[in-house]
This record gives structure tokens, sequence and C-alpha cells, in this order.
């Protein structure tokens, strides 16, 4: 098997199911219609409901829901070999993802923007809505802090990071202030995407000089840093800094993988690894559970997240400008997310099994393989670093898309420069979802805390704008400064397919009001009931053998109770959505579509 193979086969299927399975969605499921206005022009305020051109609005949507999801977990999931995980990305994608992200933006439009907890509250009861909103504030807070987490080890004592990462903000907000003064977009994006390479290009020689001192930070320091940026991303108008940096970091983003591809192209690696491992049953280094239910947590954002429904919620409805702009925006960012998870699946399948073994293992747990690097010095050489035992998945990231880079033509030398900046590409990804997530949280504490402090309810009010990014940021950067969260990732896996449960179970009730065929229900239906039992039989397995086993490198008893709290929402949300659906159902569905329409109109 070579990559060429996959890398082409993936890219038609994608863009077969968005012309056919998306325009489905578009015309007969949600039949989207130009003719009504939007939230962003109804409410329009200049600060979070602004109409948006539909390329930026898709820039921000793509470059704040495609986080370390779609890099770190392929990456991850390599342990199992290279067609599970290929499976799932293009199954969880098409059946899941997609129409996830598609119906929670549409439920979230149809409600004047609001969030997914205010909509569930409005469609499923007050029970529903209550459970939705205390579980997206348990998993929006446990997301920023891991996130964040990950941002500090790209960025500590790395002033060619720091440097390039930082200068991203003026940047943006010019480009923000220029395109809302003059509304030329096109030489605002120019000039703006210019300036961030030339900041990249430049960022090396700021180290040795009083500049790169200063920006040499500790783990400590960013930790006070993030969150306090985060706020004035969560505080300042949305048209001034985080559209316009999502926006321009799209092109980052979207540019590195399309040189990828064409490096796949250029050199057409093998893949090194087999289509299953040993450890479909469990029991690996990386991942100590058997691939299924495993294999749908550790892969999130690529194939289905639940951390969508809070951009689809939040940020990205109040900046619609047309309907039909959900289409390309929603459906279309999800699946050109998938193809950057399958790129990053190709980079760690292409390097030898002992090297990504040796680099995602500690030095303990590899010697127990008895496996043999083939590589790795070599690898360790050209970077200029030890690669062994740095686990997580994005060194493995970084190692095998300098792999493929380094072995194109004239690029033989660079491997060092290349490894360096898919570092600072990683962190630059993960940024502009800290940025929108934050403000996401700010909207989800003045929605639920705002019931009972009605001035808080305000989204007009600078001051309870203010409270409720300060109280976001302080949460979530308290977790991050203490370090407390240690086993992040598995409990944020479990947490984030949850969500995206309870996104499906909204978007399934929302078309069942809707349609004109009740049987369109099933394109929710069918993705929820897979990934219910999933996210179930998970939870359970990682309470059980993991956070409550004290036997366990990984036993937290807060990680134990926070999944069995969880999991419990979840239970509640589902029973309360069956019997609204038993109730509903028995309504003739011509009378139910005109009901509907009168709830929003």
């Amino acid at each position: 098997m070579n990559a060429i193979t996959i890398v082409v086969g993936s890219i038609c299927i994608l863009l077969i199911v968005y012309r056919l399975y998306g325009t489905f969605m578009a015309a007969k499921v949600l039949k989207l219609n130009d003719s009504k206005p939007t939230p962003a022009q109804k409410l329009e305020d200049g600060r979070d409901y602004v109409p948006t051109n539909k390329w930026v609005v898709f820039g921000h949507h793509f470059a704040a829901i495609a986080a370390a999801g779609p890099l770190v977990g392929p990456i991850l999931a390599a342990q199992f070999g290279y067609l599970p995980g290929l499976i799932w990305l293009l199954v969880g994608a098409v059946i899941g993802g997609a129409v996830h992200d598609m119906v929670v933006l549409f439920a979230s439009m149809r409600r004047d923007g609001k969030s997914l907890s205010e909509v569930a509250k409005e469609e499923l009861g007050p029970v529903a809505g209550f459970c939705t909103g205390l579980a997206m504030l348990f998993i929006i807070t446990i997301t920023m802090a891991g996130l964040s987490l990950v941002v500090l080890g790209a960025l500590e004592r790395n002033p060619w990071g720091t440097f390039a990462v930082g200068i991203t903000i003026p940047i943006a907000m010019g480009v923000g202030l220029y395109h809302k003064k003059t509304g030329n977009l096109k030489l605002a994006t120019i000039v703006g995407f210019a300036l961030i390479m030339a900041a990249i290009i430049f960022g090396p020689n700021i180290q040795g000089t009083w500049l790169g001192d200063l920006l040499t930070l500790e783990k400590s320091t960013l930790a006070l840093i993030l969150p306090i940026y985060a706020f004035f991303a969560a505080a300042l108008p949305v048209w001034l800094l985080l559209a316009p940096r999502d926006y321009l970091s799209t092109f980052m983003k979207i540019g590195v993988f399309a040189a990828l591809i064409i490096g796949v192209f250029i050199v057409n690696p093998d893949v090194q690894f087999p289509a299953f491992t040993e450890f479909l049953n469990g029991g690996g280094p990386v991942i100590a559970g058997p691939v299924w239910p495993f294999i749908s947590i550790t892969i999130a954002c690529g194939a289905i997240s639940g951390f969508h429904a809070f951009v689809g919620s939040g940020t990205t409805p109040k900046m619609i400008n047309r309907w039909s702009d959900v289409k390309g925006v929603a459906f279309g960012a999800m699946l050109v997310e998938c193809l950057v998870a399958i790129m990053a699946l190709i980079a760690a399948v292409s390097l030898q099994p002992g090297d990504y073994f040796a680099i995602n293992s500690s030095p303990e747990k590899f010697a127990a393989l008895g496996m043999e690097t083939v590589h790795l010095d070599e690898l360790s050489k050209e970077v200029g670093m030890d690669l062994e035992g740095r686990t997580g998945g994005a060194v493995t990231l970084a190692v095998g898309m300098t792999y493929i880079f380094a072995a194109v033509p004239l690029f033989e030398k660079l491997a060092s420069y290349f490894y360096q900046f898919v570092i600072l590409f990683e962190a630059v990804f993960i940024l502009t979802a800290i940025d929108s997530g934050t403000r996401v949280a700010r909207y989800l504490i003045q929605d639920f805390f705002g019931d009972f402090i009605k001035p808080l309810k305000r989204m007009d009010s600078i001051g309870a704008n203010i409270v409720a990014s300060a109280l976001a940021c302080f949460v979530w950067g308290y977790l991050l400064f203490s370090g407390d969260i240690s086993s992040v990732w598995a409990l944020f896996g479990v947490s984030n397919q949850l969500m995206a449960s309870i996104g499906l179970i909204v978007g399934a009730t929302v078309v069942l009001k809707i349609a004109e065929k009740r049987w369109y229900m099933l394109t929710c239906l069918i993705p929820l009931a897979y990934l219910f039992v999933t996210v179930l039989t998970a939870g359970y397995w990682m309470v059980k053998n993991v956070y409550l086993n004290a036997a366990n490198p990984g036993y937290n008893v807060l990680n134990g109770v926070l999944s069995i709290i969880m999991l419990i929402l979840g239970i509640v949300i589902m029973i309360t959505s069956i019997m609204k659906w038993i109730k509903l159902w028995k309504i003739p569905q011509h009378i139910l579509v005109k009901n509907s329409e009168k709830e929003v109109a």
C-alpha cells in the first residue's frame, strides 16, 4: 500500500459526498432558504452579530474546529494499524461529523444564534436544557485547559515559536480594521498572509538577541499569558481579532496540508504499518484499550466532534450572512478537517513501526515491545533533538511530515527547519481553537448563569461580557496553571464524543419538526445510535480500569467523578429526548412543520 492511493481515494470520496449528501441535507432535510434573514442580519450589533463574507466565516469556522484532534488523534490511533483509523475517519466524517456540524449550526441559527444549551431547552424542555448547559460547561473547561497544555509544550523556551504566534495578534487586528474600513478583503488577505509568512521566516533570527531572551518563556509564565490573551479574544468585537486571526490562520493550516499532499505525490511514501496490528484487542503502549470503542474516542475531531457544537452554536451562527452558506461552512469544513486528519495518519504510518513506538512510548514500554528502531537515530540527528519517548502525538506528526518534506528534492538539508515549522504550525492550529472556545465559554456562562443573575444574560452589555469572559478564562486558566488534569486527553475524548451525541439529539429533534418526511430523522439517529453506545462503553471502561483503579498509573478520582457525572447527564438527556420524540411523533407531520415555523417566526 502506498500513500497516493489513500489520498486520491479519500479526496474522491469526500468530494462526491459534499456534492451529493451535502446538497441533500441542505435542500431536502434542512430546506435552507436565502429569502429569510439570518441572525447576523436581524440582530447585527457590530460585536457578536456581524454579517460576514462566507469565505471569512469558513476560515474562522475551520480554524476554530480544527484544533489538536485531527492532528494528534490519528497519530495515536495508528497504534491499531492504518486501516481502522482510515475507515473511522471516512465513515465517521461522512455519516456523523458533517451531518452533526450542519444540523447544530442550523438549529442554533433557527433560534437566533443561541447556544446549544438554550436550543436544547427550547426544543427538548427545561430538564434537557439544564443538563446540556451543565455538560457543556464541564466539557468546554476541560477542552480549553487540555488544548492549552499542548501549546505550553510547543512554546516553552521556544522564542521563535512564541514570536511567530504572538505577532499574528497585531497582524490580525490590522487586517480586521482595514477590512472593516474599506471592505477590501483581497488586499487585506494578501498583506496579512505575507506578514505572517515573513514573521515565520524571520523568527530564527531573534534567537540569541534581547528579544529572543525576552520571549524565552517557561511554562508557568505561558500559563498566565494564554488566559489573558484569551480574555481579550473573547471580549473584543469578533471582527477585530478573532475572525481575522482565524481566517488568516486557515490559510496556513490548509496551505501546510496542501503542501503535504503535494509532497506525498512527489515522494509517494510507502505505508510502513500493517492494516491491523497486534494491539486490536488492547494492551498497546499508546492506547491501553481495545480498537473499539477507543478508535472512535481517540480520533475525535477528524471524524465527529462535540467541540464543533460549541463553535456551531457559538460564534459561527452569529456571522453567517446567507442560509445557503451553512452547507459550505459546516458540512464543507468538516470534510476538509477529515482530509487533514487523513494526512496526519499518513504522516504517522509512513514511519517505521519501531520508530513510531519509540517516539510514542516511554523507554520502559518500548523495551518491553521487543522492537528495534530503524531510522530514529538518523531522524534525531537531522532535526537536532532526541526524539525517543516524546509521547503525545505532536512530535510524531512533526517527524512524519518532516520525513516526507525532506525527501523532496532540494529540501534534503532543511529537516530541522521543517520540524520547527511544523511544531509552530501545530501551536497556531490549536491556539485558534482556544480563541473561539473561550468566546463560546463566555456565551455559555451568560446563558447558563444568566437565568439566575439576570444582568449577566445581556449580550449587549459590555460589563456582562467582560465578567463572563474573565470568569471563563479564570476557570480553565486555573486548571492550566495548576496542572491538575494529568490525563486530560482520555477525559476529553469521552466528554467530547458525549457532546457530539447531544448535538445529534438536538439535531434529530429539529429535523423531526421541520422535515417533510419523517425518515429524514435517520440522518441524525444512525450516527447517534453508534456514538452514544460507544461513549457509554468507553466511559465505563475508563472509569473502571483507569480513573478509579488505584493500580493504574492514570488513577485520578477527579477525572472518574467528572466522567460519571457527564455520563449520567448524557443518559438523562437521551431519556428526556426519547420522551419528547414519542410526543412529537403523535402529531401529524404537516401540523408539526406548521407549528415549528410559528415557533421561530
